[in-house]
């Protein structure tokens, strides 16, 4: 009896040792695999295999300057001004507007319907899309004013893959519950404009079904692709130790040392094979920087620029040498379809004078200096957001399809990985929805936000104007002369975002000389805005929900001096425009020293920053048949100068 127990115990221990065993091995081989792809848990003890550096791709990695981080087939860039390890925070402010709805026609306003929603003075309040968003990347600061003026709950989120992760805002007018699931496919969007056609040529995996698989993640070291069946070209990785910090608030003087460095450290790439043309990108910056030295030149006041002879000079060589090759490709009416009307009209109108511009439009791409992407991103939102949807990864999908299809078709885009490409984009999610796919390119945005990973040297601030009537675009300018400017200073406008309401709270009905109003009694054609605009020696450009608004080129419209409030904010042909000889520029944090900031400018001082005002004005004016140094020529200048000072030989 006691043998049997004691060969019993045996076995008992014997399995417990093996148990014992068996489980340590287990803890072991996970921790292993757990070490070698970071803090991420395997789901299911799936192993995941690095992507080879040499890899697969049609495109070999060498001589590429820097890399996107790869999730889910979305590209996220490491540029050279992005200053945080983690993606992008957003915040997406849903606002829709009732008489946006009653439109029956997709992106079509009528000037009536205009003259209605703008009779207020509310520049952003009507017609701005149905969703606002803006990215607070780590700020803290900014976070904390949201938080404290009471204006909307948030909750700071890591954007990943393409979800948008959102705080609703809890505003009394439109209210929205928030989703469990933040993800919008892109055959959800599809039912809501069934007659419109996706250029959907990739066959990847689902994006729904590999947001947290593992399967489809790469180790930090690895040289990532976009996918397998994408077409467009391999990255490197960027040297994080050679990017030029951003502080938290750039001022004007930061913004240009970024320029000049972002210039000369050139981290475009190097093109795959030769072509003539990055010779004579070459050539024309050696003109542009050996530029001989011009004092008096007809239509260019000297101080209104940062060095007028070199503008001079690269502004006759974009007339004798610049060609651009317009792609066809894509339907409308996202491609090709310009918005010509309201505060996006800035990339509408470019894109009907750049297609119809014979002089630069090229139809052989072998000679194109600069290729552009003919979309909309307004039509874009209109056609294919999905209302109330706290997501857009949908239209960001649509952006990496287009770019699949042309880099498919044509070979151009990965010859220089996109760098010889631009777009022209006025929307507010602009900035987001172009980081992913079309980061390389040289992108022109009204929402220029340093933030939002404006990249100084390589992408344009584009100057939002409003434009009433699509007949004539240069309708109802001019104002008073400086000596019956009789107001210090206005503002008119929602309580859009943190900076307004701060304004409201120190100078609205306080002082006499300063106008500040939250709404303004509606009159025929928004004539007590306009009136107000003409008559006041400082207009006041506090940004919204964004840092770009209309105000500032609506002043130049009025010629009144513009008084810029909002930090981090590139103001618009920001590579040639010396903006403080014309404009007052003012951190968000002395906002309760205003008047006493505006009084201390001398009167002389004043007359002359108004007179340039008045010799500026020519820049910011769209013409049906485009006229020297007007707006397109100056959009399209800084997107030339650019590419000047980006290009490489091969």
């Amino acid at each position: 009896m006691g043998q049997q127990k004691l060969s019993l115990f045996r076995l008992k221990t014997n399995r417990l040792l093996w148990l014992t065993a068996i489980t340590v091995a287990a803890i072991v081989v996970y921790r292993y695999f757990q070490f070698a792809y970071g803090n991420n848990t395997l789901p299911y003890g799936f192993y995941v295999e690095k992507i080879s550096k040499s890899g697969s791709s049609r495109f070999g990695a060498a001589d590429l300057p820097f890399e996107p981080e790869i999730f889910n087939n979305v590209t996220i860039f490491n540029q050279a001004n992005y200053t945080g390890e983690r993606g992008p925070e957003t915040i997406i402010r849903t606002r829709t507007s009732e008489k946006k709805d009653t439109i029956s026609t997709p992106g079509f306003v009528s000037e009536s319907e205009i003259s209605s929603n703008k009779s207020s003075g509310f520049d952003e309040s009507d017609e701005r899309s149905s969703v606002d968003s803006f990215r607070l990347s780590g700020n803290e600061s900014t976070a904390e004013k949201a938080k404290n003026l009471g204006l909307s709950s948030y909750n700071n989120t890591m954007c990943t893959n393409l979800t948008k992760e959102v705080d609703i805002s809890s505003g009394s007018e439109h209210k929205l519950a928030a989703p469990t699931d933040f993800t919008s496919s892109i055959s959800h969007s599809t039912e809501v404009s069934p007659n419109f056609t996706h250029p959907v040529l990739t066959n990847g995996p689902n994006e729904t079904d590999s947001v947290n698989d593992e399967r489809f993640k790469t180790s930090e070291d690895d040289v990532n692709i976009r996918g397998k069946n994408s077409s467009t070209t391999i990255l490197a990785k960027e040297n994080k130790d050679s990017d030029i910090p951003v502080p938290e608030v750039t001022s004007i003087s930061e913004m240009n040392k970024l320029l000049l460095q972002n210039h000369a450290s050139n981290r475009s790439m190097k093109p795959r094979w030769s072509s003539v043309v990055d010779q004579e990108l070459l050539q024309a910056r050696s003109e542009i920087e050996n530029a001989p030295v011009v004092e008096n030149v007809e239509n260019l006041y000297a101080p209104l620029y940062r060095n007028v002879s070199t503008f001079k000079r690269s502004y006759e060589l974009m007339e004798q040498t610049l060609k651009v090759y317009v792609y066809r490709e894509g339907s409308k009416p996202i491609m090709h379809s310009p918005y010509l009307v309201g505060i996006y009209a800035s990339e509408g109108w470019f894109m009907k004078l750049m297609e119809a511009h014979k002089r630069f439009v090229t139809k052989d791409p072998k000679k194109a200096h600069l290729f552009y992407l003919p979309f909309s991103s307004r039509m874009l939102e209109e056609t294919l957001y999905v209302k109330n949807s706290p997501s857009f990864s949908n239209l960001i999908q649509y952006l990496h399809n287009y770019v699949d299809l042309i880099s498919g078709k044509h070979p151009y885009w990965n010859r220089t990985g996109g760098a010889d490409h631009f777009l022209v984009a006025c929307h507010d999610w602009a900035p987001a929805e172009t980081n992913y796919h079309l980061a390389n390119c040289i992108r022109a945005l009204c929402n220029a936000d340093v933030k939002e990973g404006f990249v100084f040297g390589k992408d344009v601030s584009l100057p939002e104007t409003n434009v009433y009537s699509g007949q004539n675009p240069t309708k109802r300018i001019g104002g008073q002369p400086a000596s019956k400017r009789t107001t210090l200073a206005f503002f008119a406008g929602s309580m859009h975002g943190y900076v307004r309401p701060i304004l409201m709270q120190h100078w609205e009905n306080k002082d006499p000389d300063i106008k500040i109003f939250s709404k303004l009694p509606r009159s025929k054609a928004n004539r007590n805005y306009v009136d107000y605009m003409r008559s006041s020696k400082y207009c006041i450009c506090a940004k919204g929900y964004e840092v770009n608004s209309p105000r500032v080129v609506e002043a130049i419209f009025y010629e009144c001096v513009p008084v810029i409030i909002s930090d981090n904010f590139v103001p618009p042909f920001f590579e040639v425009l010396n903006w403080e000889s014309f404009a007052v520029i003012i951190s968000e944090k002395d906002i309760p020293n205003l008047k006493s900031i505006l009084l201390s400018i001398p009167q002389s001082r004043y007359l002359q920053m108004q007179m340039m005002v008045k010799k500026v004005q020519h820049h910011f004016l769209w013409h049906k048949n485009p006229v020297k140094y007007d707006i397109f020529h100056m959009i399209l200048h800084s997107i030339w100068y650019n590419r000047v000072f980006t290009a490489r030989a091969s």
